[in-house]
């Protein structure tokens, strides 16, 4: 999610106004979990994915409608797994995504974007609050409240008072939602820092990574592209299964930021090498990749060739996980477990 809000920055920078799509419900198969967020510019070049295929291209075409009135719009999409098929996607599933016109002329939305980016930045955890009007489908800066446990950000009113106490009766708990009061919408909407755990590739060692990381705290992502290996009979602990169509085109991958760990473990040399050459071009704060020194030079040199350079390979943890002598799934695992634990609190000891 921080990756979204660098490219907000930009555009709020450049005072470029621009349409924000955010799923609001998914159900099924869907490839992206609610409050998944993508950046529509007036060229219509986009920043981040709510999931490709019909979907997406439906909702960037809906953007026309929105630059030209600036009224926000709430679209339905059920996809059967035929229509995934057709449009080059694997599952079907329904999503309701929000598209929302971002004037930066407007200093109240300015300054409250601006003020969720610094809170972003300081990893502060907040609940953004909009309000969805029924007799002004435009939403303004002064539509807009952040509210973090001790603080709150816009000009309060009773009915706001209220959603603020409703979301803080239960802060860590707060899930995206639409909520009544009275005859107005809000959507409330968490942004919680989280750090995620994305594993490439659904084996036998990465049902019991995804377990454990699970179990550490990590929103956990697994994705392959086979179906009867990335499916939910699988990976029952994980936050995301996900089916994707090739390991060598992951798409757009502003998702990937330095709250991201990486896991490489797909069935392959080469789908590795893939993999690897796209996470190079990210934030992630860890990169692991499985396999022996033999394996690791043979990809290393083919990196290489790519234009990549030593510097960047000194970014990828391999062989994967601390040196415990694992020889078993589960004891590979662990070890991975251990790798992640380590950057992770070494990274937290550095800023102290």
């Amino acid at each position: 999610m921080k990756a979204i809000y660098k490219l907000i920055n930009k555009q709020l920078d450049k005072n470029e106004s621009f349409v924000l799509a955010t799923i609001l419900k998914k159900s099924g198969s869907a490839p992206r979990e609610e409050g998944t967020k993508m950046l529509i510019r007036k060229d219509f070049s986009i920043g981040g994915t709510i999931g490709g295929g019909i979907s997406e291209a439906m909702t960037i075409k809906l953007a026309v409608k929105v630059f030209e009135n600036g009224e926000y719009i709430i679209e339905d999409f059920v996809m059967s797994n035929k229509d995934a098929a057709q449009s080059g996607m694997i599952c079907g599933g329904d999503i309701s995504v929000l598209l929302e016109y971002v004037d930066c002329s407007d200093s109240r939305t300015v300054d409250i974007y601006k003020k969720a980016i610094e809170l972003k930045h300081g990893s502060t955890d907040f609940v953004m609050i909009t309000k969805l009007s029924g007799d002004n489908r435009r939403i303004k800066g002064s539509d807009k409240w952040i509210c973090t446990e001790t603080g709150f950000y816009g000009t309060e009113n009773e009915e706001v008072r209220e959603v603020a106490k409703h979301i803080r009766e239960d802060f860590a708990g707060t899930r995206i939602k639409v909520w009544s009061v009275g005859k107005e919408m809000y959507i409330i909407e968490p942004f919680f820092d989280i750090e995620s755990v994305y594993i490439y590739g659904a084996g036998h060692v990465a049902q019991k990574i995804a377990d454990i990381t699970k179990k550490l705290g990590f929103y956990t992502v697994v994705m392959d592209d086979r179906e009867e290996f990335a499916n939910r009979e699988r990976f029952k602990t994980a936050d995301e299964v996900r089916v994707i169509q090739s390991f060598n085109n992951l798409g757009n991958y502003d998702i990937i930021d330095d709250n991201s760990y990486i896991i490489i473990v797909t069935r392959g040399h080469a789908y590795d090498k893939d993999v690897l050459a796209q996470m190079l071009r990210t934030d992630a704060k860890y990169i692991g990749m499985i396999g022996s020194m033999s394996k690791r030079d043979y990809i290393y040199n083919s990196i290489l060739n790519e234009g990549f350079t030593p510097d960047d390979l000194k970014r990828v943890h391999c062989p994967i996980g601390l040196n415990i002598y694992a020889q078993t799934p589960e004891e590979i695992a662990v070890s991975i477990a251990a790798e992640l634990i380590k950057v992770k609190r070494g990274s937290q000891n550095e800023r102290r």
